[in-house]
């Protein structure tokens, strides 16, 4: 298959995905969802595939769903926003659920959905340089892959998701758990594929009953059911529309996305010095 938004490459026995919008901030579009999704059926069918390793192009993994989409499409009420979150919500799981392993390869920002699908990896690594957030309550949205809490625990996921905050450095992502590893800027893609070639030097077959094993212990903790429940949330969240919303889109669409992000920024009190 021919892709546009991204590409998918096999190094040895590692499938390589790299998120490739780079003048977009590889930012998750609904083509790219569809492509994502074409990539990891490839994957699956493919027994030569023994590890995934999944990257953005250039300096930024994803800045998260595209909200040009939504500008350009302006989805009302819960019948027009099921199919979409439904497919925001299934892509980023197809790494949870993969059969076999997955890494994410973090340089630069990853928010908001890219975030989620880093976290939903088997394994996180970042570059120094590497950012990570879910800034969609300061704009009105809702999460859509509520996996966060099931990784750093409920305190700091909450305080991450009821602030907004789109500024967690790698260090801090290392330290509460939502990444392995962190890696100097230019050792990251080398330092992926190594881990992705470790793992795809073991038994395929003993690789994924593991991971089997290893996601079902975290699962009977009730996460799937959560993350439907949660699903289910965001999607009253987005038919209503909140004013914020409404507010944040309406001047997008009028000044664009840099304004319309300045003014969401601009409504919050600034750090004491």
């Amino acid at each position: 298959m021919t892709y546009s938004t991204i590409r998918l490459e096999r190094i040895d026995a590692v499938a390589r995905i790299t998120l490739n919008r780079p003048s977009r901030t590889n930012a998750i579009s609904a083509t790219m969802l569809d492509e994502l999704t074409a990539a990891m059926d490839e994957i699956e069918a493919d027994d030569a595939v023994r590890a995934v390793v999944v990257r953005g192009e250039g300096a930024a993994f994803s800045s998260g769903f595209d909200l040009k989409d939504q500008m350009e499409k302006r989805p009302t009420g819960v019948a027009e926003w099921r199919p979409i979150l439904r497919k925001d919500f299934d892509v980023p799981m197809r790494f949870w659920h993969c059969s076999k392993p997955t890494v994410a390869a973090v340089r630069g920002p990853c928010l908001a959905g890219a975030c989620e699908l880093a976290l939903a990896c088997d394994m996180t690594i970042a570059s120094e340089d590497a950012f990570f957030g879910e800034p969609e309550l300061k704009f009105g949205a809702g999460i859509v892959v509520m996996i966060l809490p099931f990784i750093v625990g409920p305190k700091i996921a909450k305080e991450i998701i009821l602030t907004g905050e789109d500024r967690v450095s790698a260090r801090r992502a290392h330290e509460i758990g939502m990444v392995n590893r962190v890696v100097a800027n230019d050792a990251l893609d080398d330092e992926a594929l190594r881990i992705a070639r470790h793992i795809a030097a073991i038994d395929p077959n003993l690789v994924k009953e593991t991971k089997r094993a290893l996601n079902r212990a975290i699962e009977a903790r009730g996460m799937l059911d959560a993350l439907e429940a949660a699903l289910d949330i965001d999607l009253l969240i987005e038919g209503e529309g909140s004013p914020d919303k409404r507010a944040f889109m309406d001047l997008a669409r009028a000044e664009g996305l840099k304004a319309a992000l300045a003014w969401r920024d601009g409504r919050f009190p600034k750090a004491s010095s």
